[in-house]
């Protein structure tokens, strides 16, 4: 779900409460109140258009890498490496669509490349989103399960059932995104065009907020206690020579849960605020508006 562009959207008008008409016959109702330029967006979505690019280069050459490696050493049937295999995919279709965010960063959001192409990238990009999650919560279940229950299993049995969960994770990813891309439309306001999801008109705002706490649910709320519970146990489990190397083995999966949680938790938590944004949980102010516009900016390229 991409916020930021319904945060533009919305600020093309000068006016309270007012009725948008979107394009071909489809209208929906949002509440929309001016507040005064105090952050400087050109600069902030400069920045992050550099960033991207910076994001896009590592990304690519790294990505690519760890599965040309995968493919040559041809290890992606044993232990974690299928999940590191097909993580490394998702993550590197994800690079793949920041050179389109750029674009459209530096058009203040704006989307001008039709609405196919609004679609396929954002379908591309939440099914990757997704699946990169999944996959590092798989890691998680699988490395436990591993070293404490099925050590003498064959390989050729943990090899099918890796697969069938894999396949698994990239149906969910894609079943996950499918409501927001079908509403994905390319809307128009003032000389302006976005891509924006159109949810319908009579419950726009559930449905939004719905959108919302699907992706935090799927995103964090469910992944993460799996990742930090089953690498916990990983820890416990892990029979060693001595002391230092137990201590060593314990930082290793602690650093894995706090990078999870370094990369995730500043979004979702933005995405939450947001919710309560919505919701007047959070009572309106300029201040709040800019603070959540630059969060959901800032912390969507972790």
């Amino acid at each position: 779900l991409d916020l930021t562009s319904i945060l533009d959207f919305l600020e093309t008008a000068n006016l309270t409460e007012i009725n948008w008409t979107c394009n071909n016959g489809e209208c929906i109702t949002v509440d929309a109140t001016t507040c005064p330029g105090t952050l400087n967006k050109s600069a902030l979505l400069y920045t992050l258009s550099f960033f991207y690019i910076f994001i896009f280069v590592i990304g690519l050459v790294a990505n690519s890498v760890v599965v040309w490696v995968n493919l040559q050493a041809k290890m992606t049937g044993y232990e974690t490496h299928l999940y590191i295999f097909n993580l490394a995919i998702a993550d590197l279709c994800v690079v793949i669509t920041l050179p389109v965010w750029v674009v459209s960063l530096i058009q203040h959001n704006q989307w001008h490349m039709g609405e196919i192409t609004c679609k396929i990238t954002h379908l591309i990009f939440s099914i990757n989103l997704y699946s990169s999650i999944f996959f590092l919560a798989c890691m998680s279940v699988d490395r436990y399960l591993s070293v404490a229950y099925f050590t003498n299993s064959s390989s050729r049995k943990k090899k099918i059932i890796r697969r069938c969960i894999c396949i698994l994770v990239w149906l969910l990813a894609f079943f996950a995104s499918l409501p927001d891309t079908y509403y994905l439309k390319t809307v128009s306001s003032n000389n302006e065009t976005y891509c924006r999801p159109v949810y319908p008109e009579e419950s726009f705002k559930e449905w939004l907020i719905g959108m919302e706490l699907i992706s935090v649910v799927l995103g964090f709320l469910i992944p993460f206690p799996i990742i930090a519970v089953f690498y916990f146990l990983l820890a416990k489990s892990i029979s060693v020579s001595s002391d230092q190397e137990r201590k060593s083995n314990g930082k290793i999966i602690f650093s894995y849960v706090v990078v999870f949680l370094v990369c995730w938790l500043p979004y979702h938590v933005a995405v939450l605020l947001d919710i309560f944004y919505s919701l007047h949980f959070i009572p309106f102010s300029c201040q709040m508006e800019n603070f959540l516009y630059a969060t959901l900016h800032i912390t969507q390229c972790f």
